[in-house]
């Protein structure tokens, strides 16, 4: 297996669904949804539609045997995965794009979450630091910080 590949990474995670009531790999489902997230898709039913309007795109990646799935489904395939598995996947993926770039550029960055303010509770826009592999293309984590803080503060 090529751990550089997100795609191989996700197809190492084990199904719990019932096998002859499923019509989705669950793959497929999983990098429909890390690619509709990246895309600023919220909710399940933006998810579906952005799989609707890109099909042809996500078959270059996976199978799609059936179309794609509903929101319903992609919901029910999400809550059934194991979240500890799937961080662990997500980790090695991360790390072999760290090895492949030989630990090149890591940018740091500090940006306000949009849309995180609540005018309501009185509660500010959330800052956050993210770290950024520059070769990939691939934001390798995130922390929230205080409002007054800044990158060098936030990272140690």
């Amino acid at each position: 297996m090529n751990a550089f590949s997100l795609i191989e990474q996700l197809g190492t995670l084990r199904d719990p669904r019932l096998e002859g009531k499923v019509m989705h790999k669950l793959s497929d489902i999983l990098r429909l949804v890390i690619c509709a997230v990246i895309a600023s898709c919220k909710g399940w039913e933006q998810i579906a539609d952005f799989s609707e309007d890109r099909l042809d795109w996500l078959k270059q990646y996976g199978e799609f045997e059936n179309g794609t799935p509903s929101d319903d489904t992609i919901a029910r395939a999400v809550s059934v995965v194991n979240p500890k598995k799937f961080q662990e996947c997500f980790i090695e993926w991360m790390k072999a794009c760290h090895e492949a770039t030989d630990g090149e550029v890591v940018a740091i960055d500090r940006k306000t979450v949009r849309s995180s303010y609540d005018k309501s509770k009185r509660k500010g826009p959330i800052p956050m630091v993210s770290a950024f592999a520059t070769a990939n293309g691939v934001v390798l984590g995130q922390i929230k910080t205080e409002e007054k803080s800044n990158e060098i503060t936030a990272g140690r």
